[in-house]
């Protein structure tokens, strides 16, 4: 059955039919319905009748099209985006297997043609709704993104490529003048000298010194998908790469809070200078997107706010 306005699935946002792309960045590029239609019939013709639709999310570097009821197309808007679709094509069939919970099962490769630049992917439509109040237990939560944190760490690393700079499982510090400069941008918009001292706080944590093992790097609540109020699968690895686990703690505060953050931490048996270098990542995603989305992506900013006043109300305590 086709999915009509106010159905939810892969970022579990409504799906508009038409809806106009905001801009976000100042060099993204524009991508609607017609485009779909014209680069599925160049390149995977055995979809291009199926009704499409533009899925309504608060997602930063793809536009995403429902291709009837079990697909969906990613589409890159920016140029930075544009290497994920042959990193999932690479890697999620292999880690998939090992995962307790669902990731997306890529299905083709599309290529730069009919005036979009960059290559693109179609994966399996995966149900559900995000993570953002649809939990009905955190401290059932808390187990079951543990448990896939803990499978993912535990996958042999063999044929990883050599981590670049400033990504996420690097060094905290490569952050340094990024969150600096972020947080001088927002002004008064947040507790600067809050967020300035739970940064250094992070920075002077003790460094990750053990073996490199994968991280997701973007465990955000648009990126966790729920089903009848249960974690259900982890979408989006943009992010995916190798390092120091603690980027995958950012759930600790913008998913759970007070006993299912004390739940999360028990059970990936979270030391302290790897939960303080964790809450400076948590603090690093939210304050570099305050002052780049503050005026064009709603969603993207009450998440990173909520995670700030999380960081900064445990750094309190």
């Amino acid at each position: 059955m086709r999915c009509e306005l106010g159905c939810r699935g892969l970022f579990g946002l409504p799906i508009v039919a038409g809806m106009a792309v905001s801009k976000m960045h100042a060099d993204e590029i524009h991508t609607d319905v017609t485009l779909m239609r014209r680069l599925l019939a160049a390149q995977f013709p055995q979809w291009a009748a199926r009704p499409i639709e533009l899925v309504d999310s608060y997602g930063t570097d793809h536009d995403i099209y429902r291709l009837g009821d079990d697909l969906a197309a990613r589409l890159p808007r920016i140029g930075w985006a544009t290497a994920q679709a042959a990193k999932e094509a690479a890697w999620l069939p292999r880690l998939a297997p090992h995962l307790p919970l669902a990731v997306p099962v890529p299905r083709a490769m599309g290529h730069p043609a009919e005036g979009y630049p960059f290559d693109w992917s179609v994966v399996e439509w995966l149900p559900g709704e995000t993570a953002n109040g649809t939990i009905a237990d955190l401290q059932q939560a808390a187990v079951d993104l543990a448990a896939f944190i803990l499978a993912l760490r535990g996958i042999d690393t063999a044929g990883a490529h050599p981590r670049p700079p400033h990504r996420r499982g690097g060094p905290l510090a490569e952050g340094d003048e990024q969150v600096r400069r972020a947080i001088a941008a927002i002004g008064d918009r947040i507790d600067a000298e809050a967020a300035t001292r739970s940064w250094d706080e992070s920075l002077a944590a003790p460094p990750w010194d053990a073996g490199e093992v994968w991280v997701h790097g973007d465990l955000l609540p648009g990126n966790l998908l729920v089903v009848d109020g249960r974690l259900s699968a982890v979408i989006d690895f943009g992010g995916l790469d190798v390092g120091d686990p603690a980027c995958d703690l950012q759930p600790a505060w913008n998913v759970f809070a007070g006993a299912s953050r004390r739940r999360f931490r028990d059970e990936l048996e979270v030391d302290d200078a790897s939960w303080l270098r964790g809450r400076g990542w948590a603090l690093y995603q939210a304050v570099s997107a305050l002052p780049y989305y503050w005026d064009t992506n709603p969603g993207m900013i009450s998440q990173a706010s909520h995670a700030l006043a999380q960081v900064l109300d445990d750094g309190r305590a």
